[in-house]
């Protein structure tokens, strides 16, 4: 489906100044219509519509609470796993809606993958991370699951730091191996898109770089949707921008453009640092 980016503004202040459509045209990965979520009778998410092309980073910024982060867990059906969540409006994957009741979510999440904040690895060899997926999904052959975790820790950068310790614990990993690792063993089933929450936020300014070259790299391949509390960050890796507050998406757009010239009054004053 042929879609245009645009900048999605929600209401704004009296004599806020809307920006005119992005001419560029992209194909959408995802499109979220509508999109509420709610936990109890909290509304996280008030009525999110965008468009998220594919091969692209695409950075959330906003304040600590601010809906980010729900967003960013409703685009896997991760806030399933949340008792009291509830989502209204629809989340399109290729078209298809995530949300649809026949949807497999196991394979919607192979398809979907996640990297959370602090580096999760399991307690199991630096090979078993990466192979634990393909074997979920029914890969048996040694040398196929050889050949996956050689990619995808060639895919993580990881590879030559690692390929002579493989039966090494996971736990012997830096900090920013380990997200590594965890980067690989999300790539190793095969997924279309990768979001990532805040994956540098534990990491040093060397092990941060190294992850910001491996997004570089990887939106030649995949679809990247990251959080991101470090607005240095998104300036640097993402092709587009959202801005969250309140729940609301308040501006959507190319980076460069609403760094340094925001269309809605609040998105400038989060970035001049006025507040959050």
């Amino acid at each position: 489906m042929e879609i245009e980016i645009r900048t999605v503004i929600q209401p704004k202040p009296e004599g806020a100044v809307v920006s005119a459509p992005e001419p560029a045209a992209q194909l959408a990965k995802i499109e979220t219509e509508n999109l509420c979520v709610y936990y109890g009778r909290v509304k996280a998410l008030d009525d999110i519509s965008i468009h998220i092309p594919d091969r692209r980073v695409i950075a959330l910024i906003g304040p600590s609470g601010c809906g980010k982060s729900t967003f960013l867990r409703s685009l896997n059906r991760m806030n399933d796993l949340i008792d009291s969540a509830r989502v209204s409006g629809r989340v399109l994957l290729d078209g298809q809606d995530i949300y649809a009741p026949r949807v497999d979510v196991h394979d919607l999440r192979k398809r979907v993958g996640m990297v959370f904040q602090r580096a999760n690895p399991f307690p199991m060899s630096i090979f078993d991370n990466v192979a634990y997926g393909p074997r979920i999904h029914g890969e048996r052959h040694r040398n196929r699951l050889e050949e996956i975790v050689e990619r995808s820790l060639t895919q993580a950068a990881l590879w030559d730091e690692v390929k002579d310790s493989l039966k090494r614990s996971a736990f012997n990993l830096s900090g920013g191996q380990q997200q590594r690792l965890c980067i690989a063993r999300c790539l190793a089933v095969g997924p279309e898109v990768l979001l990532m929450d805040e994956p540098c936020s534990a990491l040093d300014p060397n092990a941060t770089y190294r992850i910001e070259e491996l997004m570089n790299e990887l939106k030649e391949q995949y679809c990247i949707v990251i959080v991101t509390h470090n607005m240095q960050q998104a300036a640097r890796v993402s092709s587009l921008t959202g801005f969250f507050l309140k729940g609301e998406l308040i501006e959507f757009g190319d980076t460069s453009r609403l760094f340094t010239s925001p269309s809605d009054q609040r998105t400038e004053d989060y970035i001049r640092g006025r507040f959050g």
